[in-house]
């Protein structure tokens, strides 16, 4: 018997069952959409993540206390001067700024909001990229004058402002009210949800109010090349300039992006690996209704045999039977997981990336299931003896 004999035979009999046929293919149905679907949506996670991080900006550093430093932390470690001090030596730093944040009740003439308040040095608009809607940022004037102005995101403008105009009138901070000079526009993020609103005001009005610790230095570099150079020299500028040696660590965009890369790899694998799990039981359905199979055809199998049959075409009539069984489950496993998968990212709002190599291999390893799970019941098959297998009814 060649082999598209074996085929066809092979569909004869699975078309003879057809429930049977459907439900032992349901297990490979399901096992190969989740892989495909689950390693397709991680990997356009991961890219949209990637895609956001780099509007932030690639040339963006932190320099932070390093905790993990035997030395005891005073509170002191960064102080206003350091952020001249570092442009002045460093000239790859475009642009610096101390960074503090909280939480707290921002009150406007509609309504209160728990919002990040921020405080920043009017370089923090050039690192970030922020764009203005209405108004300006705060001036280095209005730092170094501890004016009580702010500059708040166009969510928190919406919340506690409503139809007000914000510009001109005073947002409530606790219990300090600032001038409000500028609302930033609120960029829409494609990971499908949203921060905090905002709220930025100087830094030393920030540290007047709340504590004179400064928590980070956030900087931009001239390019992306220049990054790992410039906050090296920034932290070699701050250890001289407090006498802290091995106190001060930084990091840049690119390194978070490259952490952020790999941590959602790994995710997606372990994920992918458990929607995998259910190939191995849907294998095992097929193993088991093919020795089911084998029972029932028991006198079939004689017939054939004693029609000169060999125990190879009966090995190989069962195990192209288990193969296509896998095969038809493991084509409409791919449609409805690459379906699943555009569905999916469509409703987050994200490009799916369906990597026709992922399904590619979950269509091979379908087929290996047919073999590896089908080999028994062959086995058994082609094992009878052509006497006792007529005999049976």
């Amino acid at each position: 018997m060649n082999l598209l004999e074996s085929v066809r035979v092979a569909l004869e009999g699975i078309m003879v069952s057809k429930l049977r046929s459907f439900l032992t293919t349901l297990g490979i149905m399901i096992g190969i959409a989740a892989v495909i679907a689950v390693v397709a949506i991680g990997q356009g996670g991961r890219a949209v993540l990637m895609s956001e991080m780099e509007k932030i900006g690639t040339n963006i550093f932190d320099v932070y206390v390093d905790w993990r430093s035997n030395k005891q932390v005073t509170g002191r470690e960064f102080d206003l001067s350091d952020v001249a001090v570092i442009k002045d030596k460093v000239p790859d730093v475009t642009h610096l700024s101390p960074i503090n944040q909280t939480m707290g009740d921002a009150r406007g003439p509609k309504d209160i909001k728990y919002a990040r308040i921020t405080g920043v040095s009017s370089d923090y608009p050039y690192i970030r990229k922020l764009t203005m809607k209405e108004g300006h940022f705060f001036t280095e004037e209005d730092d170094t004058g501890k004016r009580r102005v702010a500059v708040i995101d166009e969510e928190l403008a919406g919340q506690v402002f409503g139809r007000v105009q914000p510009l001109g009138n005073k947002v409530t901070l606790g219990n300090t009210p600032f001038l409000v000079v500028g609302v930033v526009a609120k960029g829409e993020s494609a990971l499908g949800f949203s921060e905090n609103p905002s709220v930025y005001i100087p830094i030393r009005v920030w540290q007047g109010m709340f504590n004179n610790q400064i928590q980070m230095l956030e900087g931009s570099a001239v390019s992306k090349e220049k990054v790992d150079g410039a906050m090296g020299q920034a932290v070699q500028v701050l250890e001289r300039q407090h006498r802290m040696p091995g106190k001060y660590a930084s990091e840049s965009m690119e390194q978070q992006m490259q952490t952020a890369n790999k941590v959602t790899g790994i995710l997606t694998l372990i994920i992918g690996a458990i929607a995998g799990i259910s190939l191995f039981v849907g294998g095992i359905g097929v193993m088991n209704i093919m020795l089911v199979s084998v029972t029932e055809r028991t006198r079939e199998i004689g017939i054939r045999m004693a029609l000169g049959a060999r125990r190879k075409d009966i090995l190989v009539q069962f195990l192209i039977e288990a193969v296509v069984l896998c095969l038809l489950g493991g084509v409409t496993g791919m449609a409805l997981g690459t379906g699943g998968a555009y569905l999916i990212a469509r409703l987050a709002k994200w490009p799916p990336l369906v990597s026709w190599g992922t399904a590619l291999l979950a269509f091979a390893f379908s087929a290996a299931i047919g073999v590896v799970f089908g080999i028994l019941p062959a086995s058994k098959a082609s094992r009878l003896n052509p006497i006792e297998a007529l005999r049976r009814e």
